[in-house]
């Protein structure tokens, strides 16, 4: 993993963690872990997590890309913001 991906998997981590998960114990988060199939996100914590994701690492998220694939761990959030900032 490259230092540009491991600084976005930190920021994601901590953003759920705090905000969706209300802890600070990252055990809580496995970063391939389904947040949909854990209860931790819905259809409007999705869109919460967009919203930060955009502000944060400064993207746009089409409605074409608002697709669990792309939401639905940290892994996947991570790979999704690094293809659209061209982070390999």
């Amino acid at each position: 993993m490259s230092s540009e991906a491991a600084a976005i998997e930190t920021k994601v981590r901590g953003y759920i963690l705090e905000n969706l998960l209300f802890s600070s114990d990252a055990a809580e988060l496995p970063n391939d872990a389904s947040l949909l199939e854990r209860g931790v996100i819905d259809s409007t914590g999705v869109l919460e997590i967009i919203l930060f994701l955009e502000g944060e690492f400064g993207i746009q998220v089409k409605a074409s890309e608002m697709l669990p694939e792309n939401f639905d761990s940290v892994n996947n959030m991570v790979r999704f913001v690094c293809r659209l900032q061209g982070v390999v």
